[in-house]
């Protein structure tokens, strides 16, 4: 493996680096009560990566068992337990535990403690999932679409349900 081709060609550096606090409001929360903070999206990374804070509440939530054609997704628990499926079984993962999906590969989470929990998702290359969350979270206030539509939706954001 070598690095890949340079993105930057300039001589020297740029002052570029991106700043969020960690008081900085979610940029999506669910019904449930789920918070979302969109850290670094696909697009302020020009495709390289998404990164998002998932805080989950006491209520169980989360989706079950899905693969993704185009993206690999990783998980980092900061806070709480929360079951993540590897394919094979729903692993009961605590803070400081990691999980990387490749593409294809089989995975869901869930937060069925009773407490609350919060973990980092990322997603390589970066893809637009925040119209995928915020999809979601209009479902959950407007009612579910229909079949075709909702196909639609998941085919739109290379989730695919097992």
């Amino acid at each position: 493996m070598t690095y890949p081709e340079p993105r930057y060609r300039d001589e020297g550096g740029e002052p570029s680096a991106t700043y969020r606090p960690n008081d900085h409001e979610p940029d999506l929360v669910y019904a449930n009560g789920t918070a979302v903070h969109y850290l670094a999206s696909g697009a302020s990374t020009d495709g390289l990566f998404g990164l998002y804070r998932w805080e989950m509440g006491p209520e169980a939530s989360g989706p079950g068992p899905h693969f993704h054609r185009s993206i690999a997704e990783s998980f980092y628990v900061l806070a709480g337990t929360v079951r993540i499926y590897d394919g094979r079984e729903w692993l009961e993962t605590r803070p400081g535990d990691f999980v990387h999906v490749p593409p294809g590969g089989i995975h869901g989470f869930r937060n069925e403690s009773a407490d609350p929990a919060s973990m980092l998702i990322h997603f390589a290359p970066g893809a637009p999932r925040e119209g995928y969350f915020e999809g979601l979270a209009r479902f959950a206030v407007d009612g579910r679409p229909g079949e075709d539509e909702l196909a639609e939706f998941y085919r739109r954001h290379d989730n695919i349900w097992t």
